[in-house]
């Protein structure tokens, strides 16, 4: 197998009164009103009891602050909806996954870029900053290791002060595995064990070689022009082919593509292996890859957005080879765009005009990868099977991969603990991580996360469209308290959308917003807010 062209990934992977006189008389004590109540969603106790209890832990010190809190469990799927699609919500507690094409800054940079905010874009809140959306620009086009990072740290102190979105805490992922089972099952960064390589290295121990993983969340759909969940894409991942994939080190590899190079500093080319094919037995060729990227610029499938966002088109040069022609230069295409975008084939997507119109059951499941597509049912299971005309095919010894899925991560760890299933899919509860390491035939793995939790304000509601109100809802949300007692200390109060463990891009020294209930009134004070008699903050 040909390496990729270094010059390429060497550089990117290492890794407010308008009036004085009119405010006063605004504020006077007739004048003033008592704050909206604010609906803080969150998921429900069953699918993560982490942060619902950290809803709880939020809003009882709102509450302090004079503000009416109306706390709101959601099943997980519609909360996704109404963040992203809707945008029907006033603070929602959610999560971001510490995927390993997120070691790179880009993605979690765009989740506040202004361009992003539309309904179905990376962000939901609605922040708008000109000058970070500017420096984003930049530090895309940057080939400069040094010039990125500086860009990069000058980012996250930039939209700090605004308080746009609250990091509440970065979890550590701590997950086991059944070694009577299976073996070869190794951690990667940000993802676990339930990684696309995992399936990939595992070693059958026993006589059953197909793989059974555990988890509280289904996909949210299988549609690759619409899923938002990672949990949809961690499944995808393993029927659908990329051009490159990230290794267990954040190296990328040569997948789909034999050979990646640099034409020039907004052409990439990429050649693809010869003899692929479908799952249908049709080939792929370099048509599919060229129709798959313009078909998604086409859709303007929002999720994909921060990595599709430099390129202009691609266009077929021959059979095999595709040229990618950029807007302008960018430091991630190469690495981390190309790792990202399934190959669709095109003699069955070529049909479908509006892929966000496609029903569950007529979504098509054909893709290229190492593993077939067999059953899904929802809510209970899903299953794959080893594709044997893959070129990967004769390193992978497991014949199939079923994934069971469970209520909560009750069910879960019973599952681990009585052999139902090899792995977990998702964080094992403080309370069973010391269960797990009593038991003799499991693996227990912690693996730091640079994936966040966290707390996003709709800026285009009041009160959280004021900034000082956001700054001082910040300093009243005890993250240290949800670290310690719901964490039991497995994890770090976040700071930045970088994580610290992203030591070479993170940006410590940004305004940290520790939990301070004096400051917090002292913030909405200098802002004009007061009290009233029953306690209760009036704008």
């Amino acid at each position: 197998m040909k390496t990729i062209n270094n010059n390429i990934f060497a550089r990117n992977l290492l890794a407010g009164a308008v009036g004085l006189g009119l405010t006063t008389l605004a504020f006077s004590a007739t004048a003033q009103e008592p704050v909206p109540p604010i609906n803080l969603m969150t998921t429900t106790e069953s699918y993560d009891p982490i942060r619902y209890e950290a809803a709880f832990i939020i809003a009882e010190r709102w509450r302090e602050l004079g503000l009416e809190v109306n706390v709101q469990p959601t099943e997980f799927s519609t909360a996704l909806e109404r963040f992203y699609d809707q945008q029907d919500f006033d603070v929602t507690i959610l999560g971001w996954s510490g995927r390993t094409d997120r070691l790179d800054p880009q993605f979690f940079l765009s989740t506040l870029d202004s361009r992003q905010a539309h309904p179905g874009g990376n962000n939901p809140g609605g922040y708008e900053n000109p000058e970070f959306d500017e420096l984003f620009d930049q530090q895309s086009q940057s080939f400069d290791m040094d010039e990125r990072q500086r860009l990069v740290q000058e980012m996250q102190a930039l939209y700090k002060p605004d308080m746009p979105v609250a990091v509440l805490f970065h979890r550590d992922e701590v997950v086991a595995f059944n070694h009577d089972a299976f073996e070869g099952i190794n951690p990667m960064a940000g993802e676990g064990l339930y990684s696309e390589w995992g399936p990939m290295e595992a070693t059958p121990v026993g006589d059953r070689s197909t793989l059974r993983i555990g988890g509280p969340q289904e996909p949210d759909n299988l549609n690759p022009l619409a899923s938002t969940s990672v949990w949809g894409w961690k499944w995808m991942r393993l029927y659908y082919d990329r051009l490159v994939r990230l290794s267990a080190d954040v190296e990328p590899l040569p997948w789909a593509a034999e050979s990646v190079d640099q034409v020039d500093e907004t052409t990439i080319a990429v050649t693809l292996r010869d003899g692929m094919t479908f799952h249908d037995g049709e080939p792929v060729t370099a048509e599919d890859v060229a129709f798959t990227w313009n078909y998604y610029l086409d859709q303007d499938y929002s999720y994909f957005n921060s990595y599709l966002a430099a390129l202009d088109n691609a266009e077929q040069i021959d059979d095999l080879t595709v040229h990618f022609h950029l807007s302008e230069p960018s430091a991630s295409f190469a690495s981390i765009s190309l790792s990202q975008i399934p190959i669709l084939p095109k003699h069955i997507w070529e049909g479908i005009e509006d892929a966000s119109t496609l029903s569950p059951s007529d979504t098509p499941t054909v893709g290229s990868g190492p593993f077939v597509h067999e059953r899904f049912d929802r809510g209970e299971f899903m299953a794959l099977s080893k594709f044997e005309d893959h070129f990967h095919a004769d390193e992978i010894a497991v014949d199939g991969v079923e994934f069971i899925i469970y209520a909560d991560m009750e069910g879960v760890y019973t599952g681990l603990q009585t052999g139902q299933i090899d792995v977990t899919a998702w964080r094992m509860e403080p309370g069973q991580i010391g269960l797990a390491e009593g038991e003799e035939h499991l693996t227990v793995v912690n693996v730091p996360d640079f994936g966040y939790f966290h707390m996003t304000y709709n800026l285009r509601r009041e009160p959280m469209s004021d900034r000082a109100m956001r700054r001082a809802m910040t300093m009243a949300s005890d993250r240290e308290r949800m670290v310690n007692v719901l964490l039991d200390g497995r994890g770090e109060v976040g700071s930045s959308v970088i994580a610290p463990v992203n030591t070479f891009w993170n940006e410590p020294f940004v305004e940290r917003f520790d939990f301070d209930m004096d400051a917090a009134r002292a913030e909405l004070e200098e802002a004009g807010y007061s009290w009233d008699d029953e306690g209760r903050l009036l704008k």
